[in-house]
């Protein structure tokens, strides 16, 4: 089993950044592709970045596209998102799970708890 916690959620100004992180627990980090969802009020969860067991191969919702970064930190067992030229559309709760599949996009087994993310106009 792999719990995962997510941080760096907050209340942002549009235009500006935020960075959160997930923390797995788990000896095991590599084996997992993991990312990023986020799920709006009122709206399905929905993809938003993915990055590859090494790191070399990344995933981005068009949405994002430009914006955000996903990378990952194996020694730490973390994966990150930094999120630039945040958009109030961007306000959601986001989301990290690990993904044991070869897909970027389906496949994720364990899930955060979550982090809110407020982006105001």
């Amino acid at each position: 089993q792999v719990q995962l916690v997510e941080s760096g959620g907050g209340l942002v100004q549009a235009g500006g950044s935020l960075r959160l992180s997930c923390a797995a627990s788990t000896e095991t980090f590599m084996s997992y592709i993991m990312g990023w969802f986020r799920q709006a009020p009122g709206k399905e969860r929905e993809f938003v970045a993915a990055i590859g067991r090494s790191g070399k191969t990344v995933d981005y919702a068009d949405s994002v596209k430009g914006r955000f970064t996903i990378f990952r930190d194996n020694a730490k067992n973390t994966v990150y998102l930094q999120m630039n030229s945040l958009k109030v559309e961007d306000t959601a709760v986001y989301y990290c799970g690990s993904n044991p599949s070869y897909k970027f996009r389906s496949g994720y087994n364990y899930w955060g708890q979550g982090t809110q993310v407020t982006v105001s106009s």
